[in-house]
């Protein structure tokens, strides 16, 4: 008897019972995708996250905005100044002039925005780009006290404090991402509670036959278990395709329009990505 009914015979029993149950089985399908590509979508945020933070970190940049009327004299004092702190490992004075040009090269099309700019109007001012020595918390607000205390400085951009912000965000992330995994586990199960139920109800006079005859458990509950995994297989490929569709119109946007942001290419996580999924 067992050697009957094999696999591929409780296989095909699930296959029925999945279409008996159209409904509800085209309903559990659509709620596990959506379940896993919204994770999917946050798994891969948290990734690309941790790629630009690592980014940023290597950076070790600080930007001091000089004040707006200050002559070449008093800039030149600052950059000397700023030469003579701690930590500091390279100075390179950006003129108000260059700093235009820069914004001009990257304004791409809409370039003729600034074409009634000149010297004269610039409303740009002399910066320093500062890299320093060492990531130490510590350190790094030490030489921004120091860099805020020079005379002539008007505002100083840390990088480090842009990596504290990204590094805030993946833990609010996180915590959405722990909660919504909360949510739509149960909603997934309950689904699927549903589903098996309405399965096992329209085949109620099967299964009675089966125990009067003297089914044993496993062989009255197999199909049962293999379609739940079936539920499983075709939502997750149902979602990786469009968590695929997703990811690459994100890194094409990414590309065109955020280049300052680094996003994953996608064939660095696709197989780690199906697999998770399936």
């Amino acid at each position: 008897m067992r050697k009957h009914y094999s696999l591929r015979y409780f296989t095909g029993q699930a296959m029925t019972g999945l279409w008996r149950n159209g409904v509800m089985s085209v309903a559990s399908v659509a709620v596990l995708m959506s379940c896993l590509v919204v994770l999917g979508c946050f798994a891969l945020l948290l990734v690309n996250i941790n790629v630009n933070l690592d980014n940023v970190a290597q950076l070790n940049q600080i930007v001091v905005y000089c004040e707006y009327d200050l002559d070449e004299a008093a800039v030149e004092e600052i950059g000397s100044q700023i030469e003579e702190l701690d930590y500091i490992d390279s100075v390179t004075h950006v003129t108000k002039e260059e700093a235009l040009e820069t914004m001009r090269e990257q304004s791409g099309e809409y370039e003729e925005l600034y074409s009634g700019i000149t010297e004269e109007n610039n409303p740009l001012s002399d910066s320093f780009e500062i890299m320093y020595k060492g990531t130490d918390e510590t350190e790094v607000f030490d030489l921004e006290a120091q860099l805020r205390s020079i005379e002539g400085v008007r505002k100083i951009n840390s990088v480090y404090q842009v990596a504290k912000t990204l590094d805030n965000l993946k833990s609010g992330i996180m915590l959405v991402f722990l909660w919504f995994l909360i949510i739509l586990f149960v909603v997934s199960i309950f689904v699927i509670i549903n589903t098996i139920k309405l399965a096992v109800y329209s085949r109620r006079n099967e299964i009675s036959v089966m125990r009067y005859v003297g089914a044993t458990n496993w062989f009255i509950t197999m199909p049962f278990i293999l379609e739940g995994v079936l539920i499983g297989i075709f939502a997750s490929l149902i979602g990786f395709a469009v968590e695929t569709y997703i990811y690459n119109y994100v890194e094409k946007m990414a590309l065109v329009d955020l280049q300052m942001i680094t996003v994953l290419s996608y064939g660095k996580i696709a197989i780690p990505l199906f697999f998770g999924f399936v």
